[in-house]
This record gives C-alpha cells, sequence and structure tokens, in this order.
C-alpha cells in the first residue's frame, strides 16, 4: 500500500504542511524537525511523488542548464558540480547546449522549453547580452555561472587575475614570450570571453615586468588539440630556444607540450609552458597549469538558485572565485 505524507507527518508528530516543507527543502524547519521527519520517512520507507509535488506547488522540480558545449573536460565538470547539488536539493536538471548561432536565436524567446523550468543557470556565455536591459526573456530566477553579469547571481573565476599569474611565472624566464587564446563561431556574438580576460591579463603583468607582449606574439585557435599543436609548431620551429608560452586553456598547452616531444625539446629547459584549468590530468603530464575549482563553482552557482527558488529576493550577488598557480615540471628543470 502506498504511504501518504499525512501518514508520515503522523508518524513524525509534525503537520503534513511540514512534511511539505521538508520534501521541499524550505529553510524555515528547524534542522531537528527536519530529521525527524527525515527519520519517519526512512523508517516507514516512504517515497516521495514527484508528479504530486508538481501539482501541489506548481513547480517543476527541474531546473535548465544552459551552456556552451557538454563534452569538454571543464563543462563536464561544472556539470558535476550542479547537478550533485541541485539532486541534494531535489531538483532535476535539463541541458540546452549552445551549439552554434540558429540555437542561440531560439534562446531568444521567451517560448522555448528552457524557460519552463523553475529556474535558469546560465554557463559562460550570458544570453542577456543580446538584449537591451541585459535581460533574458523570464521571470524565472536566473544565475550565471563561470561569466559575470549585474543583472544576475553571478559565480565567476577572476580570469585576468590568472593570466597575470601565469605571466609573473614566466617574466622571471629567459627568452621570448608568446600566448596561445581560444576562439570559437559562437564568440563572436559576445563582447568578450574568458578566454580575451586571460589573455589580457596577462598581456597586462608582462607589461608591468618590462617585457611586452608582441601582437605577433599571439595566436588563436579553435578548442581541439588538432588546431593547438599547429599552433605550438609555428611557434617552435620558428623560435630560438628557450620560448615561453601561456596557453589559455590546458587543452592547448597539452597541444604544446605534445610538439615539444615531437621536435625532442626538453619541457622545462627549451620550451616552459603554463596552461589554465589544472584539469586532474595535468599533473600526470607535469603541466604547471591555472588553477579554477570547476566542481565549487558549480556547486556556489546551484545554491544560490536553490536559495532564489525558495524566496531570497534581494539584490543579485557576486561569488568570485581566485585562481591559483600549481607549478609543475614544464616551468620548473630538473636542475632548478
Amino acid at each position: 500500500m502506498k504511504l501518504t505524507i499525512q501518514e508520515v507527518a503522523e508518524k513524525a508528530g509534525v503537520g503534513v504542511g511540514t512534511v511539505s516543507r521538508v520534501l521541499n527543502n524550505h529553510k524555515s524547519v528547524r534542522p531537528e524537525t527536519r530529521e525527524r521527519v527525515q527519520a519517519a520517512m526512512f523508517e516507514m520507507g516512504f517515497v516521495p511523488n514527484p508528479h504530486a509535488r508538481r501539482v501541489a506547488g506548481g513547480k517543476s522540480y527541474t531546473v535548465s542548464i544552459i551552456l556552451q558545449v557538454i563534452g569538454t573536460e571543464f563543462y563536464l565538470r561544472l556539470l558535476n558540480g550542479l547537478e550533485k547539488t541541485l539532486e541534494a536539493h531535489r531538483y532535476d536538471s535539463a541541458l540546452f547546449p549552445l551549439i552554434g548561432r540558429e540555437r542561440i536565436e531560439r534562446y531568444l524567446n521567451s517560448s522555448t522549453l528552457a524557460y519552463q523550468s523553475d529556474g535558469i543557470v546560465m554557463a559562460t556565455h550570458n544570453l542577456g547580452e543580446l538584449y537591451p536591459d541585459g535581460k533574458l526573456p523570464t521571470r524565472q530566477p536566473v544565475v550565471i555561472v563561470d561569466g559575470m553579469n549585474l543583472n544576475y547571481d553571478s559565480v565567476y573565476l577572476d580570469n585576468r587575475f590568472g593570466g597575470e599569474l601565469a605571466a609573473r611565472a614566466l617574466s622571471g624566464f629567459d627568452g621570448q614570450m608568446y600566448a596561445i587564446s581560444v576562439h570559437q563561431d559562437i564568440d563572436e556574438v559576445f563582447a568578450k570571453t574568458v578566454f580575451d580576460e586571460r589573455i589580457e591579463g596577462f598581456k597586462a603583468a608582462l607589461e608591468e615586468a618590462g617585457k611586452p607582449l608582441l601582437e605577433s606574439h599571439v595566436s588563436t585557435v579553435s578548442f581541439n588539440l588538432d588546431n593547438a599543436r599547429i599552433a605550438a609548431r609555428e611557434i617552435l620551429e620558428n623560435t630560438t630556444m628557450p620560448v615561453n608560452i601561456f596557453a589559455a586553456a590546458d587543452l592547448v598547452a597539452l597541444g604544446v607540450l605534445e610538439e615539444a616531444a615531437r621536435l625532442n625539446l626538453e619541457v622545462g629547459r627549451d620550451v616552459r609552458v603554463i596552461g589554465f584549468d589544472d584539469h586532474p590530468w595535468s599533473a600526470e603530464r607535469g603541466l604547471t597549469s591555472v588553477h579554477q575549482p570547476v566542481e565549487a563553482m558549480g556547486a556556489a552557482a546551484a545554491e544560490l538558485l536553490v536559495d532564489r527558488l525558495s524566496g531570497y529576493d534581494g539584490a543579485p550577488r557576486k561569488v568570485r572565485f581566485e585562481p591559483r598557480l600549481v607549478e609543475r615540471a614544464s616551468t620548473l628543470h630538473p636542475g632548478d
């Protein structure tokens, strides 16, 4: 026989409304009461009916996540942080990838399915930029992650500072300075990308160190390993060693490491390279990288959205994460 919340309420010695608030993770429930209700549910084997929650609360208990691509390691890690936190608050997530300009046009329409959920998390690219008032065509709460917008709660990394960290590390070495940025077709729609910010910080810090970066020493590649190898080859085959390279993403830095190996150049002495992301595999490859806490950023964005969904109606909040440099063999010669 299917159990009801009335039976759970009776078992826990609380009202039906209290059980409902526990099921919906409402913050007004005292911790000891929440524990008593959850213990009663566990003891009775009570399984909530998601459909009943939707009907009773007028909510879908679904969050739309709009992001550029799904297959990259960065977004997989970001989704991991987002979904774990949303699931803990009993929200499902629906993914809406930005895979081209046609899809962007679709999301500019207020009737699109992405805006039918309870709330929206938008990663990296803020479609609100494409409206005169900077806001999306929805009344649902919106949180920006891996980006910043004055109109919405935002969780972001200080990418410019990350570029500065890379420049300070490389500026102490002899040799020419190079930078490899990343650009994708979708980026052309938006004013600035995180990769732009990283390169800007790198340039500014090198200028401050008295080693300005030549514009001819900045190249841009699409986000794939083959193009990263081509850009690295162009640098390494036409430059006197030693050379110092800042790659705006770990994947690009990997292309530099692989080309250096192909040319029998010693990483850390002939070629010094710094990536950006500090993905788990970076340690295995000995790659110095600017670390960003991707999963923590996702979790923080989810918590901000849950706050909104629970009734918070304050001014937009900004959560800044600060990167740090993790030094490894790609900038540390064995004899140093």
